[in-house]
């Protein structure tokens, strides 16, 4: 049975179709998962949520144990991971709702553990060009137009160490870049599955638009407020995306580590 990991909030449990069977612990040589994960079935299909912040949200971004969350989610079988995270938008047009399937990444985070490999299991460097499952991203936006999900095709996640929000110049620095959502989350999930050799794709929820690009003040209320508010529109997505995994990859994540060591 093919085994599909979620990262996401826990409203994203509710969806029609699924059958939530049982809760499972995960211990792990880099410590505890932020929660337990959840294991359901959807169709032939074995789904595995895992709440990134904990099921009660009381785990700061810059806290999460990014490593035994990835490592969790191998050992429990999944080769697949679906990341569903709320961003600031950067990008003009972006607006609060706006939903993003992600294709590229800027890591501007400092401080968090973020590979596997420190030296003891020899030296790796993964090729990280394409930091999304490109055969995700194509059943992503494919499902996006079988449930009538409005989306943005691509976008550059910014991800920064957080907790605290970003300056307007720093903002400013970011659009220059490139990048056209920020978040604090993105990484360095996306790099430790690719490592694990796990498919990894990310939809992103705009919540607010990003410091500086309008005069309000920013407020963890309007964040919460715009999720719940696109949560069923995640739901549908969600639910025609498991609907069209294909059993076996395509995709090159599965040989992700072939020619990565030195």
């Amino acid at each position: 049975m093919s085994k599909t990991g979620v990262i996401g909030g826990s409203g994203l449990y509710e969806i029609r179709g699924l059958v939530l069977k049982k809760s499972k612990r995960v211990n792990t040589p880099f410590g505890r998962p932020s929660d337990q994960y959840l294991i359901g079935e959807f169709g032939d299909r074995e789904i595995i949520f895992l709440p990134r912040h904990g099921k009660h949200h009381n785990i700061p971004p810059h806290m999460i144990n990014y490593r035994a969350n990835i490592w969790g989610f191998k050992k429990l079988g999944v080769e697949r991971i679906l990341s569903v995270s709320a961003v600031g938008g950067i990008r003009k047009g972006l607006k609060p709702g706006d939903i993003v399937i992600l294709d590229q990444i800027l890591d501007m985070t400092k401080n968090r553990a973020s590979t596997f490999y420190d030296g003891e299991g020899g030296v790796v460097h993964i090729d990280f060009t394409g930091p999304y499952c490109p055969e995700l991203r194509r059943i992503f936006l494919k499902a996006a137009k079988r449930a009538g999900v409005s989306v943005k095709e691509a976008g550059t996640y910014v991800a920064v160490e957080g907790p605290r929000l970003e300056t307007a110049s720093e903002i400013r620095s970011f659009g220059m870049l490139g990048g056209d959502v920020v978040g604090m989350t993105g990484m360095p999930e996306a790099s430790l599955a690719r490592e694990l050799e796990i498919c990894y794709s990310g939809v992103s929820v705009v919540a607010n638009y990003a410091a500086g690009i309008n005069r309000r003040k920013l407020t963890v209320a309007e964040v919460m407020e715009a999720m719940k508010a696109s949560t069923e529109k995640i739901k549908s997505l969600l639910k025609e995306t498991f609907a069209l995994i294909p059993e076996q990859r395509k995709c090159a994540c599965g040989e992700a580590l072939k020619e990565a060591r030195i």
